[in-house]
Parts: C-alpha cells; sequence; structure tokens
C-alpha cells in the first residue's frame, strides 16, 4: 500500500504576505540582485532618504539584469535627479491635503463618486508616485477611521460609487476588505465599488482564491482597474491573476501613467494595450504626469504627449487606446486632451 504524504499547506495570505515582508528596501541590494555596480549609483542611492524604496521579488524578476536602462527598474530605483526643483512641481499637485481630505480616509473630489483611503502603504514605491508626500498619519487604515468613513457616505445619497484607494487598497487583509465590503454593500445608494492597485503586477498572488469569492458575493458592480505602464509588467502571473477576477464577474481596466524613458513612445504604448487586452483588461486611461515634487525627470510637456498619442491613435485600433487624460487640483472631473 503506497502512503500518501501531504506536503503542508501553505494559506494563499500568508503566500502574498511573505512575499510583501521580504520585499527589498535597501537600494544596494536591488543593484545587486539586477547586477548592477553600486558605484555608478552612489548619488542615486542618497535619494532613498527622500521617498523610501520598496520593490517585491516578483516584479524584480521582471527586470532585466545588468540594464540601468530597463523601464521596470527606472518606475522603482531611486534617483539624483529627485533632488531637482523644479517651478510648477509640488508635494500635493492635486489639491487633495486641505478641503478634500474631508474626514479621515476620504478624499472627496468628484460629485458621485468617492475615494475610500483603504490603507496607506503600497507593496512598490513608484518613483512618480503622486502621493509620495501624502499624510497618510492622519488617514490611518483603522475599523475606527473607517466608520467615520461609512457614516460620511451613508449621509450622502448623491455617492454612487466608492474607489478603494490608498495607498493600496490592496495592502489590507481578506478578512478586513470582507469587513468593509459588508458594510457597503449595505449602504443602498450604493451602486459600484471600484478597486485600484498595483499590486496585482507586483506580487499576482495578491488576488486569493478568498478575494475572489468575496467579490463574486457582493451585490456591488465591480470593477478593478490596474496600474500597469509597460507591457513588461506582464508575465502568466499576472495572467493568471485576471483570469481568476474575470471568472468571477469583476470588470478589468488598465491606468498607466505617461513616463518619460519608461513609455514615452507610441509603439511601446500599442504593446502595452495589446498584452492587456490578450489577459482580459481593457485600456481606460493614459495619464500625464502629476507635476510631483521628486518626479521632474519623468515629465512630458503637453506638446510632447500629444505627439506620442495621435501617433498611438494612428497605429491601434480604436477600442485599445486610452483616454490621455490630466488631472488638475480643485476640478471637478479629468481633463481629456484629443489630436
Amino acid at each position: 500500500m503506497r502512503i500518501l504524504t501531504q506536503e503542508p499547506v501553505i494559506r494563499e495570505e500568508q503566500n502574498w504576505l511573505t512575499i510583501l515582508k521580504n520585499a527589498i528596501s535597501d537600494p544596494k541590494l536591488l543593484l545587486k540582485a539586477l547586477n548592477l555596480p553600486e558605484d555608478d549609483f552612489e548619488q542615486s542611492i542618497a535619494a532613498r532618504k527622500l521617498f523610501s524604496l520598496r520593490v517585491p521579488q516578483p516584479f524584480i524578476d521582471k527586470i532585466e539584469k545588468g540594464n540601468p536602462q530597463d523601464p521596470l527598474f527606472l518606475q522603482v530605483m531611486c534617483s539624483d535627479l529627485e533632488f531637482v526643483q523644479a517651478e510648477g512641481f509640488s508635494k500635493d499637485p492635486l489639491e487633495e491635503q486641505e478641503d478634500k481630505n474631508v474626514v479621515p480616509n476620504i478624499l472627496h473630489k468628484y460629485h458621485n463618486r468617492l475615494l475610500f483611503m483603504v490603507k496607506g502603504g503600497c507593496a512598490v514605491n513608484c518613483r512618480y508616485c503622486f502621493r509620495r508626500h501624502f499624510p497618510y498619519e492622519d488617514n490611518k487604515g483603522t475599523k475606527q477611521n473607517w466608520q467615520k468613513a461609512l457614516q460620511y457616505i451613508v449621509e450622502r445619497p448623491e455617492i454612487e460609487e466608492v474607489i478603494f484607494s490608498g495607498g493600496d487598497p490592496l495592502m489590507a487583509k481578506d478578512h478586513e476588505l470582507e469587513w468593509l465590503i459588508k458594510h457597503l454593500e449595505n449602504i443602498p445608494h450604493l451602486k459600484r465599488l471600484r478597486i485600484h492597485s498595483r499590486l496585482p503586477v507586483v506580487i499576482p498572488q495578491r488576488i486569493t482564491d478568498a478575494f475572489c469569492r468575496l467579490l463574486s458575493q457582493t451585490r456591488l458592480q465591480k470593477i478593478l482597474v490596474t496600474h500597469v505602464n509597460h507591457a513588461n509588467e506582464i508575465d502568466a502571473d499576472f495572467a493568471h491573476a485576471m483570469a481568476k477576477l474575470k471568472d468571477c464577474g469583476v470588470v478589468l481596466l488598465n491606468q498607466s501613467v505617461l513616463l518619460k524613458n519608461v513609455n514615452d513612445d507610441a509603439l511601446i504604448l500599442k504593446t502595452l494595450s495589446d498584452r492587456l487586452f490578450s489577459v482580459g483588461i481593457l485600456p481606460y486611461y493614459l495619464h500625464l504626469l502629476d507635476k510631483v515634487e521628486g518626479a521632474t525627470h519623468f515629465y512630458l510637456n503637453d506638446a510632447q504627449a500629444l505627439k506620442i498619442y495621435k501617433e498611438l491613435q494612428r497605429i491601434s485600433s480604436g477600442y485599445l487606446v486610452p483616454k490621455l487624460a490630466r488631472e488638475i487640483g480643485g476640478e471637478p472631473n479629468k481633463t481629456l486632451y484629443s489630436s
């Protein structure tokens, strides 16, 4: 008789949390992992003090070793150019930190929808992040703050859609998200739940079976907006995670940021849209960079952006061309550009 042995089952949540815990936060270790000489990045390493570095292993695995110009590496490695001060760049480019942050964890910027800041942390610290200076310490992801945020939504019947934001909302554990979603379901005027997250692309294991079950059971229409900027970020693990979400009725969209030396080319953007669509995701927005202090080296002016966008329209199917948009602080909606 053959004796069957069963290896210890590692819970999915423990799996992604372990990957998160082991993310690299030291620029020197990141350079070592990618076979890049530390001496070439002495000034860049110092920029870590402006905005901490954090990169999980699944994302590191997608970066070409030995290539200091890899488009994924440029998104996550601190740079000496972050010390550059430029006119028009500020710590709060979208003017969110004063009158829009109405109660803890809520940013109410639009008429029929609002942003619910579920968690302040992220699995990866993107160097172009427009909230790299946001006061997350005043918007901690606690149930006490969430209760206040929920009450704010209850009192405003014009709110049809809640947008989970952050930080990254999927930094919350599944049981925390379940608590939140169950409470949102009890608010009768809510129709939709939208989740904006970069976690599925940097740690695809975050899309657990438990999370998928939670989404499949909610009465709310559900949308996940991934944040993918380059086709090289899309691999088999990410595709599998998206298939799981698709199977439980989640609408999948993507928004990208137009970044100098990362994706500032029509063919690169077309390849991204094609790859996204191949895994069931529809391109949604192509954002112009928000002028946040520390990200001047990613900036393209409007004329440069429109030239790229016009060429993208020429070579792409219309439904695979994302809307070119800029968010202007104080405006009630995004500003769309056309060629």
